[in-house]
């Protein structure tokens, strides 16, 4: 029993240093902040990784996917916030679960797809580990999830070789949608916004992010 608290504690002293170095990274937000050190991290890696997983860096997961590392979750997690505080948002590459865990916390209504089978089991089984509730789906994310648009807010968290017009269409008027758009080795982080029949543009920092395939997307090679 000691050593389990022993154990607790010192992960929340590493999660309480991950926010201090998500602080120094330029993060200020207090939801923000306050959801990193709600989620435990080391619940979404494998055993195996779990001494290293608040680190700030990316660990993988399986099947040439990662879990992105907190700054770069963190950064796309407050673009949204910062521009979308509430309501229904969609995840496309669910992954570890994480940043859908992440979103969670801040209250938003989630729904997150996944395109791989056994990642979709992975993080259904760490997310009901939980408690936590969100609506997932296993498929193409390049597509959306139609019968649930339009959204306030979509991330993208995949690398798009170009604007996701689809998913650009299940914006809800006003909706923001943060993605990556790029080449396989960097891309730039984007904020699409609609207006209507138009779409605003901001444009942020290098990232490099495993690539979003699916039919709007990179060839798929899972199928």
């Amino acid at each position: 029993m000691m050593k389990r608290m022993r154990n607790d504690e010192h992960k929340v002293q590493k999660r309480q240093a991950m926010g201090e170095q998500l602080k120094l990274g330029g993060i200020t937000d207090t939801g923000v902040l306050e959801a990193f050190m709600t989620v435990q991290r080391h619940l979404f890696v494998d055993a195996s990784h779990r001494t290293f997983a608040y680190n700030d860096c990316a660990w993988p997961i399986g099947y040439g996917q990662t879990i992105s590392q907190p700054y770069t979750v963190a950064f796309m997690t407050t673009l949204l916030v910062e521009r979308c505080p509430s309501g229904k948002v969609l995840e496309i590459g669910t992954g570890s679960g994480y940043q859908a865990a992440i979103l969670d916390a801040l209250g938003y209504q989630v729904f997150t797809i996944e395109r791989i089978p056994e990642l979709y089991e992975m993080a259904g089984r760490a997310l009901d580990s939980m408690g936590i509730t969100v609506a997932r789906r296993l498929g193409d994310g390049t597509l959306g999830w139609e019968e649930e648009a339009p959204f306030e807010g979509i991330i993208v968290t995949a690398a798009a070789p170009h604007e996701p017009l689809t998913l650009m269409g299940q914006l809800a008027e006003g909706g923001v949608m943060i993605v990556p758009i790029g080449d396989f080795g960097c891309q730039r982080m984007t904020v699409i916004r609609r207006r209507g029949d138009r779409f605003e543009y901001e444009y942020f920092q290098g990232f490099a992010f495993v690539p979003l395939c699916g039919r709007e997307g990179w060839p798929d090679d899972n199928g």
